[in-house]
């Protein structure tokens, strides 16, 4: 589901930075039927959370896609497993249905960022997360830190850059 957001007047829709009025009207305005999509868009990918705390799965920024720390939540069903690289695939099938909305793949990733309240769970993750990444080679960065709920073992990032030819979101690949 594509929600666009609206953005203060004279404030970027990005960083909350000053702009014109005019530049910020086009840059996240709602098109006609059949019109073109706006430059930016948010990703909504049902989590309950998204409405709680206010943020999308992902956004599309022109040719950027931003896609939210995703945690092992099933969340269609709220589930989550105690397994922590379990729960890496389900982070990265969560990611994957955002990607493919916003006319991506994993091989459209320029970075990824994985976090982990215990370094000792990274390593159990490298062969799922090689399976995605090995042949992309985004940037990468590890961090250990607390997450939001003591259930979640490993929260993951991703940023990526749209194809040229992905003009129509989910479009084949």
């Amino acid at each position: 589901m594509t929600q666009y957001l609206p953005s203060p007047e004279g404030q970027s829709p990005v960083h909350g930075i000053n702009r014109p009025a005019a530049a910020t009207a086009a840059a996240v305005a709602v098109p006609a039927p059949g019109a073109a999509s706006p430059v930016r868009r948010a990703i909504l990918g049902g989590s309950v959370f998204e409405e709680r705390i206010g943020y999308a799965r992902a956004v599309v920024d022109g040719d950027r896609v931003h896609v939210s720390g995703t945690t092992g939540f099933d969340y269609a069903t709220m589930a989550i497993s105690d397994d922590v690289v379990d729960q890496a695939e389900q982070c990265l099938r969560t990611i994957g249905a955002a990607l493919a909305e916003a006319g991506c793949t994993f091989a459209d990733v320029v970075r990824v960022r994985y976090l982990l309240p215990d370094r000792a769970d990274f390593e159990p993750c490298w062969p799922v997360l090689r399976a995605r990444f090995g042949d992309v080679r985004p940037a990468a960065t590890m961090m250990v830190c607390g997450l939001a709920d003591p259930r979640m073992k490993i929260e993951i990032e991703v940023d990526a850059r749209r194809p040229a030819d992905a003009s129509e979101p989910g479009r084949p690949c």
